[in-house]
Formats: structure tokens, sequence, C-alpha cells
């Protein structure tokens, strides 16, 4: 599936320092190398929104980049404040189309107050087409992928907005980051290039909702980041209903993936867990659960569903309700018993419609046509 829009070729923002090299040369012919690699670092590590701000670049070089390349960006449109602290943001992209981010601050407090951790949740495609039965982005179907720079600008664009730093990212937001799966990658180098100083690799996790060739592919990247899947069900009959990629790719198909991941990156992995009341939070899925969880190292975040009904969902969607809070509490209680390392997802920003699962768009602009 290729639902990228045609890249911009004169746009530097979203190339590695290698592309970058060889996209300047090509257009203003034998630069030094170290002339790119500055570049680089003023775009990425300085955060440069003008090629006039690169300082240590001669000034005749500075003319002849603002001729003839440009840097991306994207544009604030909204930004909406919950009532604990986390922080939605509507972007638009240069086409038209929207996409939404949202910081996160952990209910963690340093000895003034601040929080320990934000977290920011980035997009990498304009809606999504997986259909996932609790999530509010698939009402949006699939408009197009993120190019690497629009997910980079995300990050750049919510620290320039808040001031704030961002300690860590998840790319749980709109979209399957398999389903785009080059520019996520190269989103990551760049975002983990030591030499930039951006964020640590630990620091960062990629959420699946299951692509079993993807999940291996990306354990050979040696990028170093976390890898998350979204589970949901212990059984195919219910995780088909729920996720319909399921019925593509069952849950032993995924659960080999993810063990050929471990054996190759080392790294713990994350499964994601909603509860839903009377369909996934009985003892016996609990107990099918943690024997999922003890295959390898691992930890389960537990999920509280948020509701979609601003999406006027249908069918086996419209059933969908969040567990008890005496089921939500015992089946936690059950993996633990069962020797699981168990996180409990808070419900950040569900006021302002940011919870996990919630991100939609209201209206769908008319963008220029894109490359399919």
């Amino acid at each position: 599936m290729n639902r990228s829009p045609k890249r911009n070729e004169n746009d530097l923002l979203g190339l590695m320092q290698p592309q970058m090299q060889e996209t300047v040369q090509k257009v203003l012919g034998d630069i030094p190398a170290y002339r790119s690699k500055q570049i680089y670092h003023w775009l990425y590590a300085k955060r440069a929104q003008h090629f006039s701000e690169m300082t240590q670049l001669p000034a005749a070089l500075r003319s002849q980049l603002e001729r003839h390349f440009t840097i991306g960006k994207i544009k604030l449109v909204t930004k909406s404040v919950s009532a604990d602290g986390t922080i939605k943001f509507l972007f638009e992209l240069s086409d038209g189309f929207q996409i939404e981010s949202v910081l996160i601050p952990s209910e963690m407090r340093d000895a003034k107050g601040e929080a320990r951790r934000k977290t920011l949740c980035l997009s990498t495609q304009v809606g999504c087409p997986l259909d996932c039965k609790f999530c509010a982005t698939a009402s949006m179907k699939l408009k197009r992928n993120l190019t690497a720079a629009e997910i980079i600008l995300q990050y750049f664009e919510v620290e320039r907005l808040t001031g704030e730093r961002i300690t860590n990212i998840v790319y749980m937001g709109m979209g399957e980051p398999m389903l785009n799966y080059d520019n996520v990658i190269r989103s990551l180098r760049i975002l983990t290039d030591p030499e930039l100083e951006i964020i640590g690799a630990k620091r960062i996790t990629v959420s699946t909702s299951g692509l079993p060739d993807e999940i291996r592919k990306f354990a050979h990247e040696k990028l170093g980041v976390k890898l998350a899947l979204s589970l949901h069900a212990t059984t195919d009959e219910l995780r088909s209903k729920l996720m319909p990629i399921n019925r593509a790719h069952p849950i032993k198909e995924l659960l080999s993936a993810m063990d050929e991941y471990y054996k190759e990156t080392g790294i713990p992995v994350t499964y994601e867990y909603i509860l839903f009341e009377g369909l996934n939070d009985s003892d016996t899925d609990a107990r099918r659960l943690a024997k999922i969880a003890r295959r390898l190292p691992s930890k389960v975040n537990v999920i509280p569903f948020h509701r979609i009904d601003f999406t006027n969902p249908q069918g086996f969607g419209a059933e969908l309700h969040p567990a008890s809070d005496e089921n939500f509490n015992r089946f936690n209680t059950v993996l633990k018993s069962e020797g699981v390392q168990v996180m409990v997802r808070s419900s950040s920003g569900e006021d302002i419609e940011a919870a996990c699962g919630q991100l939609a768009l209201s209206q769908i602009p008319h963008p220029v046509a894109i490359e399919i």
C-alpha cells in the first residue's frame, strides 16, 4: 500500500545526513561534506526553521539554500488542554489534511511539582485503514501516510509551542506505523541519531496492531526502540471481531513474530490490552493473557476503554462498554498473581477526546491530489 504524497524534492527536512549531502550537492555542486553536516545539525539539533538562522554557514551558501530548498512545516490549528494537564494538538499539513498529537504528563512529580516524564503520542498516518472497532481513528479511514518530516515535525512543534522538553515518544497516535514503514524508520533513525542528541532510543515505543512480516523486519533495523503489540484479546474469535486484521494474521502468527523480535533484539516487549465489559475481562482471559506474557520478557499495559460515541460507531463497535471497576481491578490482580508485570494506563485527556483510542477529526478537509 502506497498512500504517501509526492514528496517535495526541494525539502531538506526528513532527509538523513547522507541523503542531505547528495541532495544539496546535486543542486549546488561539490560543497564540502562538513557543510552538509552543518546543515543537518542546524535542521534537527538546533531546529532551524529558516536557512538564514544557520549562522555557521557562509552568507553566500545560506542565500543559495534559500533560493533552491525549503524546510518543511506543519501548522497548529487548535490546542485543547485537559484538566489533568494533557494537551491535544491539531496540526494542518501542507496539503490541507489534518492530524492530532497528544502530550501526556506523567502522574509522577518532582520536588517542584513538575511531571517527571512528558510523553508525546505521535501520528504516522492521516486516518487508519485497519477498522479496529474500539478506535475513533477508524472512522476517518485512511487518507494518506505521513512523510518522515511530518512525523518529526510533530515532536519539534510541540516542544516549540510548549517550551517543554519531551522525555518520551510513543508512535501510538493516528495510523498503523508498520503500514508506513519506510517513513517511520527514517524518522526513528533521525530522532535517535546520537550525533543529534534529540532523544534516546530507549525512550521511544512503536505500537503495532500486528503485521508479522514488518515486525520481523523491524527487529533487524537495530534501532534499539521498544515495541508494543496491541493485543486486546486472547482468542482469535474475539480479536477478529475487535480487530479485523486478525483474520489475516491470527494470534499464533503474531506471537511467533514477537518471539523472533525478542530473540533478535533482546528488548522486552509490551502487550497492550483494553478491557471490555463481559468480553475479555474474565479470570480465564487474564490467565490466558498471562500465559502469552510469560513466553518472553514482557509487560502488559492494561488500558481502560474510552468511549468513542462521538464517532457514531455501528455494529459490534456500538456494543463495546468499559469493564466495571470491580472486573478491571480483579483482572489486574489475577495477572499479577500469575507473575506478570502490569502497568495500568491512565485515562489522561479523556475530557478532550485525547485518551487512548479517541483520536479522530470531526471534519476532513478536501486536500490537493496525492500520488497513490
